[in-house]
This record gives C-alpha cells, structure tokens and sequence, in this order.
C-alpha cells in the first residue's frame, strides 16, 4: 500500500510540476507545430530533466542550493527574465518554413538534441520552480519519515515518468490539430508565442527590480 501510494503521488508530483502553462510550455506546443511531435516531445524531455534535478536536491534536503535560491531569488528571476525575453525575441522572429524544409532535407532528427538541451536549460535557468516543488512535497507528504532508500528510488522514478507523461500527452494533442496550420499560420503562432514569453519576462524582470529596489 505505502508503495503504490508513493507512485500515485510522485506521478501526481511530476504532473504538476510540469502543466502550468508557462514559457516551457509554449515553447514544446511552438516546437512540435513548427518541426514536428519529436522536436516538442525532446523539448519536453529537456525540461522534466531539469525539473527532476530540482525535485531531487529539494527532496534529498539540498539546503545549501535552496538556501542559495531564497537569498537570491530576486536576482535568480532577473537573470531568468532576461533568458526568457531572449527566447521570445527568438521565437517571434523564426520563420517555419526553414523548418520545413529542414525536415525535408532530412536535417531535422540532427537537431532533437539541441531541442532537448534547449528545453533543458530554458527550465533550468528559473531555479525558482524548486518552490513550487517544495510545496507539492509538503502538499503529498513527500518523502515521508518512514520512507527506506527503494521509496526514495521508487517516488523519484515515478517524478520523472509523471513529467515525461505529460510531455508525451501534450505533444500528441498539439501533434493531431497541427495538421489545420498552413506555414502562415504558424508563423502567426510563433509570433504570439514569442510575444506572450516577452512580456511574461518583461513582467518578471520588473518584479524582480521592485524587490531589488
């Protein structure tokens, strides 16, 4: 029983650690219109990569880095803004017939470990999220006391396959409707996309000045 409650709450934990619809999110739905499900899906596995680091040093009790994350979570946002303003800038300007031609060419399966690794540090560079882990761990009792090191083992696991789910879910959805989108509408998309990422970092990057000032 104690094991099959440890999966049902590392899924639920890996779930929600990925399905706020944030930058990260964009990004894989942008990706799997633009290039294809395995473009967005490796995004997607870049991402609950990084989370599972961030799950693992706030549940194996990395004080040092979530002290860090707390004394400087104003200039952390900053840096994270910028990287995100970045990104948008990046995305808006894209144009998704190189995409497609790309992907003709053959070109295309080069790239899904530049998506992985751009989906990695995009979500690594807002170490802020290990708050919101904090909060599901205490939300689900998790770890508990009486876990043994195959709890820890098992809970994890189940984190990490919690995310990749939702990665897998996600971009077959999107995947299934991106056949309604011609070349122009995607790059509509990408503009809305890379404007809506801009102004999330815009806004983060003032809030982290008010707190700084």
């Amino acid at each position: 029983m104690q094991t099959l409650l440890t999966i049902i709450h590392g899924l639920a934990i890996g779930i929600l650690v990925s399905a706020p619809m944030g930058p990260i999110g964009m990004l894989c739905i942008q990706r799997t219109l633009n290039k294809g499900r395995l473009s967005g899906l490796f995004t997607g596995i870049g991402a609950a990569l990084s989370d599972f680091i961030y799950a693992l040093l706030a549940g194996l009790g990395m004080s040092i880095i979530i002290d860090f994350v707390e004394d400087n979570e104003a200039q952390l946002q900053l840096i994270g803004s910028i990287v995100l303003l970045g990104f948008g800038i990046y995305i808006a300007r894209k144009n998704p017939a190189k995409a497609l031609r790309a992907r003709r060419k053959g070109k295309q399966k080069m790239s899904h470990m530049q998506d992985m690794a751009t989906g990695f540090l995009f979500t690594f560079s807002n170490p802020l999220i290990i708050f919101l882990i904090i909060g599901l761990y205490a939300r689900f009792n998790f770890p508990a006391a009486e876990f043994t090191w195959i709890d820890y083992l098992i809970g994890f696991l189940s984190i990490i396959i919690g995310a990749l789910a939702w990665w897998f879910t996600i971009t077959y959805f999107v995947n299934k409707v991106r056949g309604h989108f011609n070349v122009r509408s995607m790059w509509l998309i990408n503009i809305i996309i890379g404007s809506l990422i801009c102004l999330m970092s815009v806004i983060g990057f003032i809030m982290s000045l008010i707190d700084l000032l």
